[in-house]
């Protein structure tokens, strides 16, 4: 597959090809600023994303970046009782999928750690991946949907092939980068919940 993906960091591109993708189906997606219908629920984000984040949390000031802290750590708590086995490791890698889908339903409605009260993201200019991401409306041979229940009400437009190629290519990206880290350094696994992405150093890598 011809690679789509110029040079920039990850993250930026993926932010470029929402912006992309969005204006493609004609800007008629309802995400905007304090909609944050796909910041509640927890989902798997990467070691870059955790990288990522902590950028983040080091611009904060102390007693915002201790509140997010705070609270990821009150989710992990809440995680490891109903999960034992995020209690000897954190990452995801040998879990099966329908395994991460009991969690996720289990935890539809708890919300980001960074999510403010107004509906805005505490770390938004460093958010992961699958963050900048959500809610172009998916689309298969032969139906689109919205990428959430808020997109019921409006229209749904097909992203143009192109654009889903290029998807692919930032997932083939992701993969060679997490697989640069693990030569370049040893880590005990690739993915781990939203929450454990805002403790940094506190979980061993």
């Amino acid at each position: 597959m011809t690679s789509f993906i110029p040079v920039s960091s990850l993250h930026q591109q993926a932010s470029h090809w929402f912006d992309r993708a969005r204006a493609a189906v004609l800007d008629e997606l309802p995400c905007r600023r304090g909609c944050s219908r796909c910041c509640i629920g927890t989902f798997a984000i990467t070691v870059l994303d955790m990288d990522e984040l902590a950028r983040g949390m080091a611009t904060l000031p102390a007693l915002v970046r201790a509140d997010i802290v705070r609270r990821a750590k009150e989710q992990v708590v809440m995680m490891q009782a109903g999960f034992e086995h995020l209690t000897t490791s954190p990452f995801l890698d040998a879990w099966s999928e329908h395994k991460q889908d009991d969690l996720a339903a289990v935890f539809a409605e708890l919300p980001c750690p960074a999510l403010d009260g107004d509906g805005t993201c505490g770390v938004y200019a460093f958010r992961p991946v699958t963050c900048r991401m959500m809610g172009i409306p998916v689309s298969t041979n032969d139906s689109i949907e919205g990428a959430c229940e808020v997109q019921i009400a409006v229209p749904i437009l097909r992203v143009p092939a192109a654009l889903r190629e290029e998807e692919d290519c930032l997932a083939e990206r992701e993969a060679m980068e997490l697989a640069a880290l693990q030569n370049r350094l040893p880590i005990s696994g690739e993915e781990v919940l939203l929450a454990y992405g805002f403790l940094g150093d506190l979980i061993r890598r």
